[in-house]
């Protein structure tokens, strides 16, 4: 009898949507207002999914600053942002600032982005809680990244001015940090009083099933299998990719729209 249950839990479970439809709606919404304000041809053609591991971090420090120094640069480089006037600064250093004027020449990421105004630059900081929990380190900088690429493209997200925080979850995503993202998105917060550090979180704003449902239409936009990432995701977010993936399949076949069909479309 118990056993039954629980098969009958587990089919239901299964068959249930990874995200409501009106939180789909506006992932797919947002997915193409970013295609179309963040240069999406660059960011999907040179866009990796960055990993935590050697590959992507294949450095050692020896201090909180190296650390931090070192993680920030390798992010801006995966976001495609060398050409952009940002510097991390410890947190003791940081305060308020005005937004720059910038001005690129013809894309704003990547290699070949060339930045010819700026009327500022901007300072970004850390948590040094996060040292030790590279991640949730790795997920903040690209957040703050995406926080930045929002306000200088002076363009509101499907939803408006209340949705921003959800689009540069989104963004960050799309810029390859996904991953981290999703890792990031829920803390445990049982065990031992000694386990559990909230000053080491970052914030999220999506929750994991909508940075998986994410994951999952960002690889189908790079025509990638979902082995791809699925062994660096946490082991249930594993099998929520699976599930995100099919709902995504089904979306897309029934789906008018023929910018989403486009990007999404098997080659």
């Amino acid at each position: 009898m118990i056993s039954g249950f629980k098969n009958t839990l587990l089919n239901i479970i299964k068959t249930q949507p990874v995200v409501d439809q009106h939180s789909e709606a506006w992932i797919l919404d947002t997915f193409l207002w970013v295609y179309q304000e963040f240069d999406g041809d660059v960011l999907l053609n040179d866009m990796r999914f960055v990993l935590p591991n050697a590959e992507f971090f294949p450095e050692q420090v020896s201090s909180i600053e190296q650390m931090a120094s070192y993680v920030f640069t390798q992010v801006k480089q995966y976001a495609g942002m060398q050409a952009w006037p940002i510097q991390l600064v410890a947190p003791h250093q940081i305060s308020e600032q005005s937004f720059p004027r910038l001005e690129f020449a013809n894309v704003k990421r990547g290699e070949s982005a060339e930045l010819i105004a700026a009327s500022g630059s901007l300072n970004i900081s850390f948590n040094p809680n996060q040292i030790n929990q590279p991640q949730d380190l790795i997920a903040s900088f690209s957040q703050s990244l995406a926080h930045i690429n929002v306000l200088q493209n002076r363009s509101l997200p499907p939803g408006g001015q209340e949705f921003v925080p959800q689009a540069v979850d989104l963004l960050s995503c799309f810029m390859g940090f996904g991953v981290m993202m999703a890792n990031t998105a829920y803390q445990f917060r049982g065990g031992c009083g000694s386990c559990y550090n909230p000053y080491a979180k970052r914030s999220a704003t999506l929750n994991e099933s909508e940075l998986i449902y994410i994951l999952a239409l960002l690889l189908k936009a790079k025509k990638l299998p979902l082995s791809h990432i699925s062994s660096h995701l946490k082991p249930h977010l594993r099998t929520m990719l699976k599930r995100a993936n099919k709902q995504l399949e089904n979306t897309i076949k029934q789906s008018a729209n023929p910018m989403l069909i486009a990007l999404t479309e098997v080659k």
